[in-house]
């Protein structure tokens, strides 16, 4: 694992804890950098976050930014979600799911700069 590696993983935390998007980055860079395929990378991807997650939970609890009683019928839906997700990624392949990350993150993109720009940011 290289130094880059190391910083990519560490940043992509970070996003992670923040609640910004840190998986897209580590996706972008284990298949635009490392050459790994849109599965293989999804697949790091969700074990990367099992610990990332369960610490982010633990301290957003401790600041009291969790809602048990939204927090369940969301963890019961994700997982049939997450289920189906699993096993439609299956189905498409790998160059497929790319294009459609791809797609996916290009809209968010041109969605997070009109926002910037005309000014519709919630905060």
């Amino acid at each position: 694992m290289t130094a880059l590696t190391w910083i990519a993983a560490f940043f992509t935390g970070l996003l992670a804890s923040l609640g910004v998007g840190g998986g897209m980055v580590l996706i972008i860079w284990l298949t635009a950098i490392m050459g790994m395929s849109q599965l293989e990378s999804q697949g790091i991807n969700l074990l990367f976050f099992l610990p990332i997650a369960l610490l982010s939970v633990i301290i957003h609890r401790k600041n009291g930014l969790i809602s048990f009683k939204e927090l369940v019928p969301s963890v019961l839906t994700g997982i049939l979600g997450a289920a189906a997700g699993s096993f439609a990624a299956k189905l498409m392949g790998s160059e497929l799911l790319g294009k459609i990350f791809a797609v996916f993150i290009l809209i968010i993109g041109v969605k997070e700069l009109l926002s910037a720009v005309f000014g519709n940011n919630r905060e």
